[in-house]
């Protein structure tokens, strides 16, 4: 029986803290979506990265980081979603290897102007909910060992916990500030 070997790892120990270190310290969401993936496209070697937080009024995906893909391609038009895709229903990667060939990409000519070949999502969850979606572009397929798959999808579900815990946070100060402008009477609870 001839069992072909998995890949070599791409993603090192030492990258992974560095990355996990980042997400766990930054106060700043929209520096840490920029340097989550560009971490992500220079540890991996691949063409770019993109983070896209879902709007489930509207069903459709807002990117709010991104490396590597051009500003065309970033405007190509929105990305529309159903809860029914297998990223929301199973939580789990997505990988397309051939944007070309399959019906799932919304803009294959876009794809193919800007030499993107292969696509892999990884859903950012808050508590058990998918609330984004981290997307890896190459210019070729994109082979990955197992355990860098686990790797990333865990670096995802990190990036979840620090969208959920800004939320609370900027929700702790909108109470804070309303409690400061009551009366000092209704302050004391009397």
């Amino acid at each position: 029986m001839n069992q072909e070997a998995p890949p070599a790892r791409r993603f090192d120990l030492k990258a992974f803290k560095a990355i996990s270190r980042a997400i766990s310290t930054y106060g700043d969401l929209k520096s840490l979506f920029g340097h989550f993936v560009e971490g992500i496209a220079r540890s991996f070697k691949i063409k770019g990265a993109s983070i896209m937080l879902y709007d489930e009024r509207e069903g459709q995906l807002f990117r709010v980081g991104s490396y590597g893909i051009s500003k065309s391609y970033l405007q190509k038009g929105p990305v529309f979603m159903s809860e029914q895709e297998e990223i929301f229903t199973r939580g789990v990667p997505v990988f397309i290897q051939n944007l070309q060939g399959d019906p799932r990409v919304q803009y294959p000519q876009a794809a193919e102007s800007e030499n993107i070949r292969a696509m892999l999502s990884f859903p950012i969850k808050s508590r058990n909910s998918v609330i984004g979606i981290l997307r890896l572009y190459h210019d070729q397929p994109i082979d990955l060992h197992p355990e860098d798959v686990d790797s990333i999808a865990v670096l995802a579900l990190h990036v979840g916990l620090a969208i959920e815990e800004n939320g609370l946070r900027n929700f702790v100060q909108m109470v804070d500030g309303a409690m400061a402008n009551l009366p000092p009477r209704m302050r004391k609870g009397s």
